[in-house]
């Protein structure tokens, strides 16, 4: 029988789970900010210029894409505990490529297969805390999310004292290698066993409807059920993700050179992406307390309203300090707003498992490359000011369509349980 939300405290189990998958998230963000830093001796030690890094480069980008929607067979197939664990042995392998690569051609070929295996591991491993969070019977998803960034800060900060202290780049990937297998395969010990629905609430889809979540056909009503309201759900809760995506890359490929404009120098205009991720990561390490008290819905609306406020005057009134505050209230806005959106899409009824989070996500990576060409062709046809409008019409579509999200906080899920 299904497993309702706990009113008691965690058992052991669930809070083992919660570790391990939580080493799990920030043992992923480190793998691939591992090799970031050492991108400048990649370079150089190929005899490539930027253009030709760029394009072997996106291999990663189009490798998640290609190979996201297969993430649901692989979980419904090996479940999600083995694909998240396993995944990231195989991918840390695949990194160990990189160094071998004779050329451009190559290297982008490694790229491809690492952003693949990936793609993939991020929608197991997101499966996966779901599992959890129904065992919590409230939202944790934001924390791991946070811990993912904490663990591209670790890989960055592994990979840049790596290069600073010339270590080869096949011995320093070896190193990564070796150090986050040993952690994948030490959390599968404790992740949650049994299939992926053994933790969904029989009440899943009435609490949905009672919190005015649109329900979703059961899945015995076929191809036209599933044609119906799930794939409108889907649709909207990937735009929702899509615009999170643009915003986080707002930050990320954007931020220095808006500053730059402002007249800032170099160091001050890398504050941008820094205040960006600051926040972000500091709105998901806290998301959870505020999603419990206030619910999804409302967290994303006013989140929107935050990042459209905030980037909005920053355009308006163009300094240094005001885009430094937009930036930041951008990524503290936007912070839960993908977990929530991930949540939403798996707890979507009528669905195998896996399906509604592997299309949310592959929407997402989707927003990831094509952003960065979106907003650069504002730029170059107007100005970057302008291509930043981009953050504050995600917000207001946010907004919008953060009506799909369910709004029941944690007492009232466990009062209804």
């Amino acid at each position: 029988m299904p497993a309702a939300p706990s009113l008691t405290a965690p058992t052991r189990q669930a809070r083992q789970a919660r570790a391990a998958v939580a080493a799990l998230f920030l043992t992923n963000g480190a793998v691939f900010f591992n090799v970031v830093p050492r991108y400048p001796q990649i370079k150089a030690d190929l005899g490539v210029s930027n253009a030709v890094l760029g394009t072997a480069l996106a291999g990663t980008s189009i490798g998640a894409l290609l190979a996201g929607l297969l993430a649901g067979a692989a979980i419904r197939r090996f479940r999600s505990a083995r694909v998240a664990a396993f995944g990231i042995v195989v991918t840390t392998i695949a990194t160990l490529v990189i160094p071998l690569a004779p050329n451009w051609i190559a290297l982008g070929g490694a790229l491809f297969v690492v952003g693949a295996l990936d793609a993939v591991v991020d929608v197991a491993q997101n499966a996966h805390g779901l599992r959890v969070q129904r065992l919590y019977g409230r939202s944790i998803l934001n924390s791991l999310h946070g811990l993912w960034s904490v663990g591209a800060v670790v890989g960055g900060l592994m990979g840049s004292a790596a290069a600073g202290l010339h270590i080869p780049l096949a011995v320093h990937l070896s190193i990564s290698a070796a150090l986050f297998s040993v952690v994948a395969v030490v959390a599968y010990r404790f992740l949650l066993p049994g299939p992926e629905d053994a933790e969904r609430s029989a009440e899943v889809q009435d609490l949905a409807a009672a919190d005015g979540h649109p329900a979703v056909p059961p899945a015995h009503g076929g191809r036209r059920s599933f044609a119906g309201s799930a794939v409108r759900m889907l649709a909207v809760l990937g735009v929702l993700a899509a615009c999170g995506a643009l915003v986080e890359d707002a930050g990320a490929s954007w931020g220095a050179l808006f500053l730059s404009d402002l007249h800032a120098n170099a160091a001050t205009a890398g504050l941008a992406v820094v205040a960006f991720q600051a926040a972000m990561t500091t709105g998901r390490l806290t998301g959870d307390r505020v999603v419990n008290r206030f619910g999804q819905r409302t967290v994303a609306r006013a989140g929107g309203v935050l990042a459209a406020a905030g980037m909005g005057a920053a355009l308006a009134v163009p300094s240094v300090a005001t885009a430094l505050a937009g930036f930041a209230l951008a990524g503290l806005g936007f912070a839960t707003l993908v977990p929530a959106a991930m949540h939403a899409a798996d707890e979507l009824p009528g669905l195998p498992a896996g399906t509604g989070l592997t299309v949310v996500s592959w929407l997402l990576r989707g927003g990831f490359l094509l952003s960065p060409p979106l907003v650069g062709f504002v730029a170059d046809l107007i100005s970057l000011r302008v291509g930043l409008l981009s953050v504050v019409l995600a917000g207001v579509v946010t907004v919008v369509l953060a009506r799909v999200l369910v709004n029941r906080t944690s007492e009232q899920a466990h009062r209804r349980a």
